[in-house]
């Protein structure tokens, strides 16, 4: 019975999203027992093709294919958005129907800046199972993390600085932000071993700086994670030098590591301005994150906010707190965590196969990412123009430095939107392809016709 109903969700005989027929009817339909159907059903469960909805039944959540929405044949390695095949669309338009039953006499109407009272209650409650204790009062809904960045960047800080510290390599879209907004920007350095506490202080100590933007928690690009040691002195030398530190912890809700917790949780000078995104997990279209803010923070953040679109909209609002509250954001999470973990073993085991020493991804362990330095002698925006011509696609994080720092030569490969098939064939054509440009420089017929193509 497993194998044919995990046939007909494969095959598209039940839709993405659809219901499956109840206890009873397949035990009839079987002419076994509901013990048996009740078995199989669990099967299903463990490998993430259904999911339960209490008082309901069983629905589909993926679909026959994580790249039936491409072309065929083409592997995305890029891509940072969430796997549509894995989200539950079903009890995300019930979500969405209740919010509209429960919400209505919000949604006509524009409501505080800072988020629906009852939803920053549910996200202070959430947040805390991660070390992160604020109350709803010190919590603002936004659209999008993106958001929260860009309204800190734009805002005065108590400390009366300017300059942003960030990382480098860094995530391309804060790049972007400080770059339209003609900020003051300096860069340290970052690599996969981690900081350099001494560089941090320097800066803290030599530079005016209003505050430091890191992503301690599945970086983007390099894919790792600093230690509690790192965390623990970043936090001491914000109070020391009166600087702020505005955490990213976009992945929070796929650490692996329950003993992991943020540099908030580490804070105890209210120098750390926590961010948190919901749009990786289950909700993209939606854009919503929350910000942690001080106390000192919260009237200037409101009337930034407010600036910016009077409020966050109230059916994000609203399904959102519906799928926290109701457990579904927490199940779906666990679920997606253990998806995506066994597509970052595969990268990594793929990587081990086809991949000499002078190519080897970061040591990743969850998350999203993984960071693949190259040898100097194979450049890589040639490498993911060439790939890109054979429907694979890549990063190269040359976008991810400050124009005054040196871009290393290094590929970003996500594993958010690939099967392990299609993971196994990727790492396979990137080798294949690093040869035969190795091999054409070898022999003189290199050219630099792929940049301009890129």
């Amino acid at each position: 019975m497993k194998d044919h109903l995990k046939q007909q969700i494969n095959g598209g005989a039940i839709k993405p999203g659809g219901k499956l027929p109840s206890i009873r009817e397949l035990s009839e339909q079987w002419g076994c027992s509901n013990n048996t159907v009740i078995r199989a059903i669990n099967e299903l469960e463990k490998e993430h093709l259904i999911y339960a909805v209490p008082k309901s039944g069983h629905y589909v959540i993926v679909r026959p294919s994580p790249s039936a929405d491409r072309p065929a044949g083409q592997i995305d390695m890029a891509v940072a958005a969430p796997d549509p095949g894995i989200i539950p669309y079903e009890e995300i338009r019930h979500g969405l129907n209740r919010a509209v039953e429960l919400y209505g006499d919000h949604l006509f109407s524009y409501g505080d800046p800072l988020g629906i009272p009852s939803l920053r209650e549910a996200v202070s409650r959430h947040l805390a199972d991660a070390q992160i204790f604020a109350g709803s009062e010190r919590i603002s809904v936004v659209s999008g993390s993106q958001q929260a960045l860009h309204l800190l960047a734009s805002m005065p800080f108590p400390n009366g600085k300017s300059t942003i510290l960030v990382e480098q390599p860094c995530y391309a879209g804060m790049l972007t932000i400080l770059r339209l907004l003609g900020a003051t920007a300096i860069g340290i350095a970052r690599t996969e071993s981690g900081l350099d506490l001494d560089e941090l202080e320097r800066h803290f100590r030599s530079n005016a700086v209003k505050f430091f933007y890191t992503v301690p928690r599945y970086h983007n690009p390099l894919g790792t994670s600093l230690s509690r040691r790192e965390k623990e002195a970043i936090a001491a030398l914000a109070e020391k030098y009166d600087v702020y530190i505005v955490e990213d912890d976009y992945l929070a809700d796929l650490e692996t590591d329950s003993k992991s917790d943020p540099i908030y949780s580490y804070d105890r000078s209210g120098r750390v301005i926590y961010i948190r995104s919901f749009s990786k997990i289950m909700l993209p279209g939606l854009r919503l994150g929350a910000a942690v803010l001080p106390p000192a923070f919260i009237p200037s953040f409101r009337m930034y906010k407010a600036s910016s679109d009077s409020s966050t909209a109230a059916l994000s609002q609203a399904a959102l707190e519906i799928h926290l509250s109701s457990g579904l954001f927490r199940r779906h999470a666990d679920m997606t965590k253990e998806r995506y973990g066994v597509r970052m073993r595969m990268l990594q085991e793929a990587c081990s196969r086809y991949l000499n020493e002078d190519c080897r991804p970061s040591p990743s362990t969850g998350g999203i990412f993984a960071h693949l330095k190259l040898p100097d002698r194979l450049s890589a925006e040639e490498l993911a123009a060439a790939l890109r011509r054979k429907d694979v696609y890549v990063f190269h994080t040359a976008p991810c430095y400050l124009p005054s720092v040196e871009s290393a030569n290094s590929l970003r490969l996500s594993i958010i939107r690939t099967d392990e098939k299609q993971i196994e064939d990727g790492i396979r054509i990137i080798r294949e392809t690093a040869d035969e440009l190795m091999s054409q420089r070898s022999a003189g017929k290199f050219s630099r016709s792929a940049v301009t193509w890129m």
